[in-house]
């Protein structure tokens, strides 16, 4: 009979509930890592509701402050802030986790974001790392490469990304001293099964954090373009920011209220980005869904967009008119929507078929 492997899986980020919009993503990957074979799962996140399959392996005193850190908007938005506060916060965290991972000794960990992969220096535990689009501004700090490469070289190491786009940086950096290999994210079974029979052309959804880099050219494009159309934005204001009259604001938003209440009748999502992305979660999910996405056009949405057949990528206001346009045509909206769904199903496929490619990688670093 084989030995079970502990695994430790890290994160800054995790919902404090259903209707909690953060680190959703982190809640499904344990959940289907749990229900692999010979892995005990043990998580070190934030407070929230656990799936029953993992064990905690956090404090109740990590617990507090990774409560309160969340209600700071977490460790990037603190970065972001580059005052003593953040800097604190920063220590607070390292020392937390450099705690954690001599605590569980694990055979593995299994880290989100390439900061929280700094306190096992000293240290031989194997360790994958998910590298998301946040951390490219991370890897950008002076000295944060020569570091991160004395933690690897430590230690068996797998960087994965979760798109394959970053693979050619994260090579530059770090290719000659760990494996790189691209992982994407799973998407719930629940989007597969969206009934989009009762389209409303002219209902738009945005659904992002409110920041000037993630909102980018929505604005200053769409204006003029939704005097009768209907843009409805959700996500929580990380940045003040004024919004325009035509842009209906609900606040943040969970995926239960997406799945129900607006997927199903929305024309499509846009997103007109220029932050540091990976590959989008709310994005792989509205293409689920049969939902017609509308990007900007720059790598991490050309990634997995192909322009005209599971998406529209847009370089200035006249292309999102058009691509607008297009899709509010029924026929146009179910051809695109219906081969997004299609591409998801085969190229990156639900939160089970994710687990499996992290359990193989597993295997390779044990």
């Amino acid at each position: 009979m084989e030995i079970k492997k502990n695994i430790l899986m890290v994160s800054t980020s995790y919902p404090l509930n259903a209707k909690d919009w953060r680190g959703r993503f982190i809640v499904d990957m344990a959940e289907a890592l749990g229900q692999q074979p010979n892995l005990d799962i043990a998580i070190w996140a934030p407070p929230g509701d656990h799936p029953t399959n993992i064990k905690d392996a956090s404090t109740q005193a990590d617990q507090k402050w990774l409560r309160n850190l969340m209600e700071l908007g977490g460790i990037a938005n603190q970065l972001r802030n580059k005052n003593l506060a953040s800097i604190r916060l920063t220590i607070g965290l390292l020392s937390r986790l450099y705690h954690a991972y001599r605590r569980e000794s694990p055979d593995l960990a299994h880290i989100n974001w390439l900061q929280n992969a700094i306190p096992l220096w000293g240290t031989k535990t194997p360790a994958l790392i998910t590298v998301l689009g946040s951390d490219y501004g991370l890897l950008k700090k002076p000295g944060m490469v020569p570091l991160l490469r004395k933690v690897f070289r430590q230690r068996p190491t797998i960087l994965a990304p979760n798109a394959k786009w970053m693979e050619t940086k994260l090579q530059e950096y770090f290719g000659d001293i760990v494996k790189i290999v691209a992982v994407p994210f799973g998407v719930d079974k629940r989007w597969f099964t969206t009934d989009r029979s009762n389209l409303e052309p002219g209902c738009w959804l945005v659904v992002t954090r409110i920041t000037k880099d993630k909102i980018g050219d929505l604005f200053s494009w769409g204006e003029g373009l939704f005097e009768k159309r209907k843009l409805h934005l959700f996500g929580p204001m990380q940045e003040q920011t004024k919004l325009p009259s035509w842009v209906n604001w609900h606040g943040p938003t969970n995926p239960q209220e997406l799945a129900n209440n607006w997927f199903p009748h929305a024309t499509g999502l846009i997103t007109l980005s220029r932050h540091d992305e990976g590959r989008p979660q709310v994005m792989l999910e509205a293409m689920a869904a049969g939902l017609p996405v509308i990007a900007s056009d720059m790598p991490a949405h050309a990634d997995f967009i192909q322009n005209h057949k599971t998406g529209r990528l847009v370089n200035n206001s006249e292309e999102l008119e058009h691509a607008l346009g297009y899709l509010e045509d029924v026929e146009n909206n179910a051809l695109i929507g219906d081969a997004s769904r299609s591409w998801i199903k085969k190229s990156i496929g639900d939160w089970d078929d994710c687990a499996a490619r992290y359990a193989a990688l597993y295997q390779r670093l044990l």
